[in-house]
């Protein structure tokens, strides 16, 4: 994106350079961010507007008071925009943790496929249904690692007040219901191979983590029935810090079954399962908490560009 033809300076202003009404001024890389004022003067009532991203522009006028933004106060907050995106700003050479995170949950993704259709041996009793394991249990676990980290993180907000804790405590539980559905999925395509029932309520471990995934589907009710702000935030810390006690609950019923539907990995004695299986196991398990780990950080990024978008409505309202 480039500035009008004839219209002032194009690229990075030096920091504390007063932007002239008459002036365009871009920010690269993509996406830009370009602020531009018109007028005779940089006093009150100068127009102006300014670009984020894709083609997303909003009008903003100068405060009535007279003062001026400087080119270093513009360029911090579009800096600050572009990186919540997950885009790298100064260099595009520069390394994007975001896109390094997504690319290594792709391979791992690819790889876990493929070691379970091609490289895992069948199991002798269950047959190539076995091969849900491979998904199931690793998508449970970091349903489980996601509801427990929104926990922490709500906790962190009841305690440190630590900022942007909220935030991160409802993506990571949103995430975690993601993983969950897909567990409820995954377990009753297995349920149904194996015992020949999309579901039993007589199983314990399955009704354990039925009410866990509804409690924690519950807080996104609580969330959005309450008016934005500090009590919102508080309710809904509270709420996720109760659920994290069904975590082990519905962890510690699967070792308490009897059932082999539901096969224990982790003994004292070591791994329940061969060389190549538990490779398997371990290789899938680290994609689906890579995988969560990239859409947790994906979706914070959107949430936070979200709320300064706002906040520069606001600002320049």
């Amino acid at each position: 994106m480039s500035a009008r033809p004839g219209s002032g300076v194009l690229g990075r202003l030096p920091d504390q350079r007063l932007i002239p009404c008459n002036e365009s001024v871009t920010f690269l890389p993509q996406p830009s961010c370009r602020a531009e004022f018109w007028g005779r003067s940089p006093g009150p009532g100068a127009r102006g507007r300014v670009w984020f991203g894709q083609g997303r522009r909003y009008s903003c006028r100068r405060s009535s008071t007279g003062a001026s933004r400087t080119a270093r106060q513009v360029r911090q907050r579009c800096v600050a925009f572009c990186e919540d995106a997950g885009v790298s700003v100064g260099s595009r050479t520069r390394e994007n943790p975001l896109a390094a995170l997504a690319a290594l949950a792709g391979l791992l993704v690819a790889a876990s496929v493929a070691l379970i259709f091609f490289y895992v041996p069948t199991d002798a009793d269950q047959g190539f249904s076995q091969r849900i394991f491979y998904i199931h249990v690793p998508v449970a676990l970091t349903a489980y690692a996601f509801f427990a980290w929104g926990a922490w993180k709500a906790l962190r907000h009841l305690w440190k007040r630590e900022p942007g804790a909220d935030l991160e405590s409802y993506v990571a539980i949103h995430q975690g219901v993601i993983f969950g559905v897909l567990t409820l999925l995954t377990g009753s395509l297995w349920a149904k191979i194996s015992w020949g029932h999309w579901w039993l309520w007589s199983e314990s471990q399955l009704v354990l983590f039925l009410v866990l995934f509804l409690f924690y589907g519950a807080y996104f009710m609580l969330r959005y029935s309450v008016e934005p702000g500090p009590a919102r935030a508080n309710m809904c810390a509270v709420y996720a810090l109760f659920g994290v006690v069904l975590i082990p609950i519905s962890f510690l019923a699967i070792r308490l079954a009897n059932q082999l539907i539901h096969p224990v990995v982790f003994t004292l004695q070591g791994p329940q399962m061969s060389g190549s299986m538990f490779f398997t196991f371990c290789v899938s398990l680290a994609a689906m908490l890579t995988l969560a780990a990239t859409l947790f950080h994906v979706e914070l990024a959107g949430k936070r560009l979200d709320s300064r978008l706002r906040e520069l409505r606001e600002l320049l309202a």
